[in-house]
């Protein structure tokens, strides 16, 4: 098994998929509309991406732009209809009006996950506070990632926050992985490498001609080149 870092891949058709594969990542997350920050595929979205890649898929749970839960019976409807369909691994988060975790919403589809693994994803960016989202996340059943940039800004913003909570890492509210994704580039990899963190997310640095543009595996490949690296040597400082 190889230790190299993780590379997940932001993929919207079957197209994207292949080429993601091809270039060398490691896992998709898989969506709809980036228009709208990226809501919950079709179901036969996927079942095509599963017919085209062998590669493990994440599904994104969210219909609605924004990070409030809207109708959970819907919200429900589609992850049972995902779970139907095969879907193994998710992707969720939700806040209540107050910055907090909804955890009645989390928890409704966390339901019909049957404890399949998934990632809170950058909801954590914009929660009133992190560390007690974290907190009250923690023992929920299957999380095992959070994906965030460290700030709502993109990771240039959040590169302190990010390295601060690596270092916590075992600590209650910080056991599950860190997935760096959020304006992230090639230059900010060493420091958080060197951080110990070893996952990372990329949307848009897949598609060079932008989003109206399907991924690029020459692009996914530079990544993957990157990140099969030994992480550099000693730590970065943070500021």
């Amino acid at each position: 098994m190889s230790n190299q870092a993780l590379l997940e891949v932001i993929a919207l058709d079957a197209r994207d998929a292949v080429a993601a594969q091809a270039g060398g990542a490691d896992r998709l997350e898989l969506v709809t509309d980036m228009a709208a920050d990226g809501l919950t595929p079709p179901r036969e979205t996927f079942a095509a991406i599963r017919a085209a890649v062998d590669i493990p898929l994440r599904v994104m749970i969210r219909r609605t732009d924004g990070f409030a839960a809207g109708p959970v019976d819907l919200l429900v409807e589609q992850a049972r209809a995902l779970r139907a369909e095969g879907a193994q691994e998710f992707v969720l988060g939700f806040l209540t009006p107050d910055g907090s975790p909804d955890l009645a919403a989390v928890e409704a589809v966390l339901a019909e996950l049957e404890g399949c693994r998934w990632t809170f994803h950058r909801a954590l960016d914009r929660a009133a506070d992190r560390d007690q989202a974290r907190k009250a996340l923690a023992d929920l059943p299957g999380l095992d990632a959070y994906l965030t940039a460290g700030s709502a800004d993109g990771v240039d913003e959040g590169l302190p926050v990010l390295l601060s909570e690596a270092a916590r890492r075992g600590e209650p509210g910080y056991v599950a992985r860190i997935m760096v994704g959020g304006s992230l580039t090639l230059a900010h990899l060493p420091r958080l490498r060197a951080a110990g963190i070893d996952a990372f997310h990329i949307g848009g640095a897949a598609r060079p001609q932008g989003w109206d543009a399907p991924v690029s595996a020459s692009a996914v490949a530079q990544w993957r080149k990157a990140l099969s690296q030994p992480p550099p040597a000693g730590r970065f400082g943070d500021g």
